[in-house]
């Protein structure tokens, strides 16, 4: 019995040391902090200048007012955007790119590309 129980405990072990070097590849890491559904639509939205939380609602259709929320405040937590509050009434808010959200214009760009040559025009 005791021997069966090392067992289940060695292969937990095995699969945890799997996950953990999953998550140390920077691949894994990259994607967790710019992938989704919504989160590289907002990155490509901004890339054209800052907008407003308004501004970004009615270009980006079909995204829930909760969700663009949480993804521009995870997007703000990674350092990929900035969130400038202007002492205002009504307050108003706008988003821009860090210099680290900016760096990923090669790669949006290339995914923008992909997308255009594999995708749209293939329909």
């Amino acid at each position: 019995m005791s021997l069966l129980l090392a067992i289940n405990m060695l292969d937990e072990k095995i699969i945890l040391k799997k996950y953990d070097q999953a998550c140390e590849c920077p691949i894994t890491a990259a994607v967790g902090i710019v992938g989704g559904k919504w989160k590289p639509v907002i990155i490509w939205v901004l890339m054209t200048g800052p907008k407003r939380f308004g501004e970004l609602h009615k270009i980006i259709s079909g995204i829930a007012l909760k969700v663009l929320s949480r993804q521009l405040k995870e997007l703000e937590a990674d350092g990929i955007i900035n969130r400038k509050v202007f002492a205002e009434v009504p307050p108003r808010v706008e988003y821009t790119l860090t210099e680290k959200g900016r760096s990923l214009q090669a790669i949006m760009d290339l995914l923008a590309e992909w997308g255009r040559e594999n995708i749209v025009g293939a329909n």
